[in-house]
């Protein structure tokens, strides 16, 4: 290869995949090996020709990574000296009337390049090349397979660039059978950390950052590394799927919707506290929702919407509020309860209801039907028709709504506390047959209690609370006593 040519910039195994052709290959790759990287370079390459250009289609699955490639492939064009147009940020309307982000830069040949969602719809029309990035976390990734292939028949090439997410991973099962020697269509690159290491990774790192390269600070850097990924070092840097399922919230996205300034509130009443005197019981939780929980929801500015996942002993019942302004659900607090009666349980969620209500935000509250809940979830909705729900949760179930609350994190307009644990709760789902699912497996609480992926299951609920909760103007059990007495809500509670 001569000194000069544009490939001589990059590393071998980057090298080796921008001159494999293959109208279908598919990169399983460990993280920050830099295959995206060198792909926005192949991008770029295939856009400039005056004739036989080609258009590029990337699909990410949240906005921070087509923003990224984009940004790539005009770095590369600078590089290249290729005339091409600043980054256009577009706002389109998906086939659920939501809107989503796409980002696209042009070239004088008349190519672009566009980074789009990850739905099979976004092909619709379209012709040219497709890069799917991160496909073991594309909640859909049977349908863009089969949209993507159907611009093959035109020409095109479709390529797929993924880390690792469980054997049982649909990506995982595409990548085993082409080792297998049952598909026979697709060019397989396989790129672990240690061999990108082995061909010059960290000296790329160190020359791109002005750092004076040793071996000893080589040896440093990759046992840092491997220190991070030390719970999962096989899967996320090795190219080795984990045993069982596949996560079905990878920690990119999780971390992609962290928002720091959200309270985590924390109500344990003890064993004993069941046997209290009922007005004590009553007083404590009144007390502690006072002090806690009722000024962040008056603080809301948009309508409150909330998830009750529920428990009585064991497991948490968490509370997931949320204010929806626009398209945008923002958490503004999550209460974790532990060993909370029954009856003190039901007013706590009247109290919530009441006091959103009260101030004209109520969206509604979708509560975890199943079980002991039931009676709960039943009460609410009979005093707030429409806007309290009970949510009989099942396989069908998550797989409905699970994907609906990844497809507003992917667009950033749902965010999730920054706390390990909550973040932990949401690792508990997987996939299993291409749908998400909620193992009955348990993990350990602040206290050295247990949880079962009880902040996501609140979550998801709030989810459907957005979609499915319409509050009327006034709750029907107190409907005629408050056209007679015109005192505060708080006065109205059945326990005062």
């Amino acid at each position: 290869m001569k000194k000069n040519n544009k490939l001589e910039v990059l590393l071998p195994y980057q090298k080796r995949w921008i001159e494999d052709n293959s109208e279908q290959k598919i990169l399983e790759k460990g993280r920050r090996t830099g295959g995206s990287f060198g792909e926005a370079l192949a991008s770029v390459l295939a856009a400039i020709p005056a004739e036989g250009w080609s258009n590029t289609y990337y699909l990410g699955y949240n906005k921070d990574m087509t923003r990224q490639f984009v940004s790539d492939c005009s770095w590369w064009a600078t590089q290249l000296q290729v005339a091409c147009s600043d980054i256009i940020e577009e706002r389109l309307i998906d086939d659920d009337r939501r809107d989503v982000t796409t980002f696209r830069i042009t070239f004088s040949s008349g190519a672009t390049i566009q980074g789009l969602p990850s739905e099979a719809y976004v092909l619709r029309s379209k012709q040219g090349r497709v890069i799917l990035d991160e496909a073991a976390f594309c909640s859909n990734f049977n349908e863009i397979i089969k949209a993507a292939q159907a611009l093959l028949i035109w020409g095109g090439q479709f390529i797929i660039i993924s880390t690792h997410n469980g054997e049982d991973n649909p990506f995982n099962q595409l990548v085993r059978s082409v080792k297998e020697g049952r598909d026979k269509q697709w060019s397989l690159h396989t790129l672990p950390f240690s061999v990108a290491v082995e061909e010059g990774l960290y000296q790329r790192i160190c020359l791109q950052n002005g750092w004076k390269w040793s071996k000893a600070k080589e040896d440093d850097w990759i046992e840092k590394i491997r220190k991070i990924y030390k719970d999962n070092g096989d899967e996320e840097l090795e190219c080795i799927p984990a045993n069982g399922q596949g996560k079905y919230f990878s920690p990119g996205l999780l971390n992609s919707c962290r928002d720091e300034r959200v309270p985590i509130i924390r109500w344990n009443f003890g064993s004993d506290f069941l046997f209290k005197n009922a007005l004590y019981k009553k007083r404590e939780v009144e007390k502690l929702f006072r002090r806690d929980v009722e000024h962040i929801i008056r603080g809301c500015g948009g309508k409150v919407y909330i998830g009750e996942d529920f428990a009585r002993s064991g497991d948490l019942t968490v509370y997931w509020i949320l204010e929806q302004a626009g398209t945008r659900c923002r958490v503004r607090a999550v209460v974790e309860v532990k060993n909370c009666p029954f009856e003190e349980q039901e007013n706590t969620a009247r109290m919530m209801l009441h006091a959103a209500r009260e101030q004209g935000k109520l969206g509604g509250m979708a509560i975890d039907g199943r079980g002991n809940g039931q009676q709960i979830a039943e009460t609410m909705s009979l005093e707030f028709p429409g806007a309290a729900v009970a949510v009989m949760e099942t396989a069908a179930w998550y797989a409905e709504w699970f994907p609906k609350m990844k497809a507003l994190m992917e667009i950033f307009d749902w965010t999730i506390p920054d706390d390990q644990i909550i973040m932990a709760d949401f690792g508990v789902v997987v996939l299993k047959n291409g749908n998400p699912y909620v193992p009955d497996i348990r993990l350990k609480d602040r206290d050295g209690g247990r949880r079962h992926g009880d902040a996501a299951l609140a979550a998801v609920l709030a989810c459907y609370a957005v979609s499915e909760c319409a509050a009327s103007p006034e709750p029907m059990f107190y409907s005629v006593k408050n056209q007679i007495e015109k005192k505060s809500i708080w006065d109205k509670l059945p326990w005062k």
